[in-house]
């Protein structure tokens, strides 16, 4: 997989977005940029779509921006003139995929069924976009006929919204979704970019879905550690549980470390559906991380890391 589809899959949504005037590449551009998704899929069915790519590209450089809707050649050449970075297209042209494959231009093309796919084997390729994802069943349909390709990954299309998002981010089969409930053409035409920022900051928030999960408290030994949990469970009738280095009380709301653990006072756990897609956005907030704290599951998708300073005495982690 490219470094392109690699950044896809922490990004995490590729907004879709149709414009009427090039005016209003710049200011869309910066609000998608602040809203916390830096990328955008200009799709060619507008006049607009070619002169709003160049002045993105050349104006916002911190944008990924890229064609869709792509259906000739000629398109391609003329969006990659532009500036796109990656071309999308709803189908899949042969002629439109062995173009881009045979100049290093990404390509997602619309696969929706396993003919497509093996085609898009055929032309080396390990990430397609299905389309009209929600007219054809969804997550369940993906994962029914991408049983046989294991290797190849989606980007669902087409009624994903903020709330079936997560049902498609959730598997492994997807590397990122796109959609366009962030990008509303009504709010575009009305020059509401501040709209367009707002729904971009909670779509962000949707997906990853920051929530506490435990108050780590250091103990200085596993006898008071023990003793701790004995009283408080005795106390407030909580349930407890013991693992290797602590105890899990309160249905894991507190962990009672058997030893002094990291952070002054203790750590704070916090809960998300992607650590990767986080740490991506951490990292672009100046946020420091300490990677030797790192865990990753079996793919290779990183699932705990520490930020690497204290916040009020605690220090603070990221979990699945």
């Amino acid at each position: 997989m490219n470094k392109l589809l690699e950044e896809f899959y922490k990004i995490g949504i590729i907004p879709v977005v149709k414009l009427s005037s090039p005016d209003e590449a710049l200011p869309l551009a910066k609000a998608l940029v602040n809203g916390g998704l830096p990328v955008a899929e200009i799709t060619f069915r507008t006049d607009a779509a070619e002169e709003s790519i160049k002045k993105i590209s050349a104006e916002c450089p911190e944008m990924l921006v890229g064609a869709g809707t792509v259906l000739t050649v000629d398109q391609v050449k003329r969006a990659v003139n532009a500036g796109a970075k990656f071309i999308v297209t709803p189908g899949f042209n042969p002629k439109v995929v062995g173009y881009c494959v045979e100049n290093n231009i990404p390509i997602t093309p619309g696969c929706s069924t396993a003919s497509n796919i093996e085609e898009a084997i055929e032309f080396g390729l390990d990430v397609v976009k299905f389309f009209p994802a929600e007219n054809l069943g969804g997550i369940k349909t993906i994962k029914a006929l991408s049983g046989p390709y294991v290797n190849m990954k989606f980007i669902p299309t087409g009624g994903v919204n903020s709330e079936n998002l997560n049902d498609y981010l959730s598997s492994d089969k997807i590397l990122a979704c796109g959609g366009s409930w962030m990008v509303k053409s009504d709010l575009i035409d009305a020059g509401r970019y501040d709209a367009v920022e707002e729904m971009t900051k909670e779509a962000v928030k949707t997906m990853l879905g920051y929530k506490l999960g435990h108050i780590g408290i250091n103990v200085s030994n596993e006898k008071d550690a023990e003793k701790d949990v004995n009283l408080i469970t005795k106390i407030f009738g909580f349930n407890s549980r013991e693992c290797d280095v602590s105890y899990f009380v309160g249905d894991d709301k507190f962990e009672y470390m058997k030893s002094n653990g990291r952070g002054t006072c203790g750590h704070i756990a916090v809960k998300t559906n992607s650590v990767d897609r986080a740490v991506y956005r951490l990292e672009k907030a100046n946020v420091k991380l300490d990677y030797s704290s790192a865990k990753y599951d079996k793919n290779g998708k990183m699932t705990f890391i520490y930020l690497a300073d204290e916040i009020a005495g605690f220090a603070i982690h990221l979990c699945r």
